[in-house]
């Protein structure tokens, strides 16, 4: 036994060392992302085989673990809120076909609004999907059941979640005693799978298509394994508790026999509650406090038999299943007290949404509600009342037509009337090249915008409730979905200006993507683009998924350093070249493609005005930025336009643009011989500093040919209407 400091996060990374799981199919979303990039770096460090495949979203991720898992290894994930549910449809597919694997929950809100926060709002959406699910209370059972998890899914053919609360446990560090890796490999065991997609002698079909009679059994089949899943939990909890010395129960109780009132609660909320009951007890109060340990399968008769002494319980449930006057454990609950012919009055408490703190004070609270006889059955508790006051205060003037006119986009000298769209209210870090951008391409825009970013640090720092920087029309989706719904936003006023519902108020409609959306989001924005809708698509590119602490993108350089792709003796930064987005678009046919760059900025206000012109009258425009982050990309923010200049001058971001199909280069550095090596730009970053040393060599040599090869093939389509 060793004793360690790790969080939730951490420590289950650590358990995925120690059992050297096969295959991680990942993507990063706060809260959970640190268990891939501890997983990673432990890789670079050779301490680990795993072998981690950055999917483009949640739903690829899942896919990637599907596959993995079909090949007779041994598959981890992790994800959380939105990436939970946009991974949904895939979970019944695992389950379905038996093929273990498993997933951490670091649980947080679901949006909308947008919230990185925990609570339990995401993890219920996963009650039906045939997942075991295991839910930690903290660091220390964070680790101990991603030991337990494996061999347990694996003994019933199931995948197994093992959730915990987001940032409360995800983040929050404390000791822990962590088990010697052999006696982990012989606890947990060799994986021998029953079925596998790679044994060419005994060929399978896994997936088949099913009609009712098949189904039903297939279904039936999953609830048997959920049923021997309740032996196998406890009689696996005893077997580790031998090991460990630590014991676990489906069901958990504190202070429970003798006491009249009980809260029934979550997570880490649990041991906070425990403190409440001590605090009451000495008060002559008879309470208590229970948790479950497994959501699936449920314990229904072991959670009523825990409180069958009790008059009153009161159910704190971190989120709500709303309409039904409960969240998903206070409905549940209710039905075991039925089941099990328990009388105890039932009060549910919503609380703790968007990870609002509960200290043992609000416990206190809760409980001695439950000696209330006048307490509601149902509230949500921590609500405040509004001022009652609906005047909403303007810090800045709107911009209209009537106020961005077409002078100002004449030229550069115009353009700095232009008022700002985006304002100086934001939280962006010093050097945030999102602002600048953003701002430099609305100097281009004359009249009435609409904006819409997709989820990145563009519109967390953009939108803190309840101000907002912006003087126009705004509206946030999710990564994935950004493009569809300005698409869909566009098309609606087409329509209602069509059938005379709205005045036709020339509104030009942009997007705004970066900090990996377009990865993520690239399937949404092609499909706008093949549908050809009037719009602007605006990329500034920032090379990382920054909002959530810089994990590697899609655009990430080839070699640079990130928190998933980690330099060590086994690694050496991320695996693949950059992604070239506005050749994508360009192929995909839309009237204009344009690169800019904050460097040029007269012909970065140029193209964003042509970009307006070709979204009123051809369809589709997309224009690519190249944005500055110096708090991940490791520079000074004092020289971040030399080095957005030196990207362009090494041709890693030329300036270009791509009018009906047709290429023209805006900036060739070699014809005035200011042409540098890829290298150059390379060691102004901390992120790729390292790529100019000797040892990396053969890497930054394999992304000069890269650059070359595609500034090479970039010039024949400038000299050649054709191509």
């Amino acid at each position: 036994m060793k004793r360690v400091f790790k969080s939730g996060n951490e420590a289950a990374a650590y358990a995925a060392k120690q059992i050297n799981y096969h295959i991680m199919g990942y993507y990063p979303i706060t809260p959970s992302t640190q268990v891939a990039e501890n997983i990673d770096l432990m890789v670079s460090e050779g301490e680990s085989n795993t072998v981690l495949i950055a999917a483009e979203g949640e739903h690829s991720a899942a896919g990637i673990c599907y596959g993995a898992s079909a090949g007779g290894g041994r598959v981890i994930n992790a994800t959380s809120a939105n990436g939970l549910l946009y991974a949904l449809e895939q979970l019944p597919v695992q389950s379905g076909t038996r093929l273990p694997m498993v997933m951490n929950v670091a649980c947080r809100t679901v949006s909308g609004p947008l919230s990185i926060k925990g609570d339990h709002s995401d993890i219920m959406y996963a009650l039906n999907c045939g997942w075991i699910i295991l839910f930690a209370n903290n660091a220390m059972e964070v680790y101990d059941f991603n030991i337990i998890a494996p061999r347990l899914g694996e003994s019933v053919r199931l995948p197994v979640i093992v959730a915990y609360d987001g940032f409360f446990t995800s983040h929050q560090k404390r000791v822990i005693d962590v088990l010697e890796d052999d006696k982990v490999k012989a606890f947990v065991g060799e994986y021998r799978a029953e079925v596998t997609a790679l044994d060419p002698d005994n060929p399978v079909t896994i997936g088949s298509y099913m009609n009712e009679p098949d189904l039903m059994n297939n279904k039936y089949q999953l609830n048997l394994a959920m049923e021997q899943a309740k032996r196998e939990i406890k009689n696996l909890f005893k077997e580790y508790a031998v090991l460990s010395g630590r014991s676990y129960s489906p069901v958990e109780g504190y202070c429970c026999d003798d006491a009249e009132v009980i809260l029934f609660i979550l997570g880490s909320s649990f041991d906070t509650a425990a403190e409440a009951v001590d605090r009451l007890r000495t008060q002559g109060k008879k309470v208590g406090v229970v948790c479950m340990h497994s959501l699936r399968p449920y314990f229904g008769e072991e959670l009523a038999d825990m409180v069958k002494n009790a008059k009153v319980i009161v159910a704190a449930d971190r989120q709500d299943s709303y309409g039904s006057g409960g969240g998903n454990m206070s409905t549940e609950l209710k039905a075991a007290l039925k089941d099990f012919d328990i009388k105890a009055k039932v009060i549910t408490k919503i609380y703790g949404l968007g990870g609002l703190e509960l200290y043992p004070e609000d416990a206190e609270r809760m409980l001695l509600s439950g000696f209330d006889e006048a307490a509601d059955r149902f509230e949500y508790y921590g609500i405040y009342k509004g001022s009652g006051n609906k005047g909403e205060k303007r810090y800045f003037e709107s911009v209209t037509s009537k106020n961005a006119a077409v002078e100002h986009t004449k030229n550069v000298k115009n353009s700095a009337l232009m008022p700002r769209r985006l304002q100086a209210g934001h939280g962006a870090c010093p050097g945030c090249g999102i602002p600048v951008n953003v701002n430099l391409l609305l100097k281009g825009i004359e009249g009435n915008v609409v904006l819409l970013f997709q989820t990145g640090c563009g519109m967390v720092v953009t939108t803190s409730y309840p101000k907002t920087a912006f003087t126009v029309n705004y509206v946030h989706n999710l990564f994935q979905n950004g493009a569809a719904t300005l698409s869909g936003l566009a098309e609606m006023c087409r329509e209602r200006i069509r059938r005379g519902e709205l005045p036709d108020r020339d509104i030009t409609f942009i997007m705004v993507s970066g900090d990996g959306g377009l990865d993520i989001g690239l399937g949404s924005a092609l499909g706008a683009a093949f549908r050809n809708h009037h719009m602007i698509i605006f990329e500034y590119d920032n090379g990382g998924y920054m909002n959530t602490g810089y994990q590697l993108s899609y655009s990430t350089p080839m070699g640079a350093k990130s928190a998933t792709s980690h330099i060590g003796k086994n690694e050496s930064g991320k695996s693949f070249f950059h992604k070239d987005n506005p050749q994508i678009f360009a192929a995909a046919g839309i009237p204009y493609v344009a690169t800019c760059a904050e460097s040029n900025s007269a012909d970065f206000i140029r193209k964003a005005s042509k970009a307006q012109q070709y979204a009123k009258e051809r369809g589709l425009a997309y224009i690519k930025a190249i944005s500055s982050c110096p708090l991940n990309w490791n520079d000074n923010p004092r020289y971040e336009r030399s080095v957005i200049d030196a990207a362009v001058k090494c041709c890693y971001h030329p300036l270009y643009e791509v009018e009906n199909s047709v290429t023209k280069l805006n900036y060739n550095p070699e014809l005035k011989n200011e042409k540098i090596n890829v290298g150059e730009w390379f060691k102004m970053m901390g992120r790729t500093k390292h790529l100019t040393l000797e040892k990396y060599s053969d890497i930054l040599e394999r992304v000069q040919n890269e650059v070359d090869s595609r500034w090479a093939r970039l010039k024949a389509k400038a000299e050649n209407e054709i191509l």
